[in-house]
């Protein structure tokens, strides 16, 4: 194993995903359906600091 919690070493970001949306609260800018929730950050940075895994809702946009 080479050390990093991901083999490609890139955690997805939210651009790509389904579940992905601006905000229009200004103090909680990012959100995600899948979770339910709204962040300052991109949601996936917040998964990934509490959970320390890629997001598993996850869903690339076609």
């Amino acid at each position: 194993m080479s050390g990093t919690p991901f083999p490609d070493n890139k955690p997805q970001g939210c651009n790509n995903c389904i579940h992905y949306y601006i905000t229009h609260d200004a103090d909680f800018r990012y959100g995600c359906r899948a979770l339910d929730f709204k962040s300052q950050r991109p949601p996936f940075v917040t998964v990934l600091e509490a959970s320390g895994q890629r997001c598993q809702f996850f869903q690339k946009k076609s």
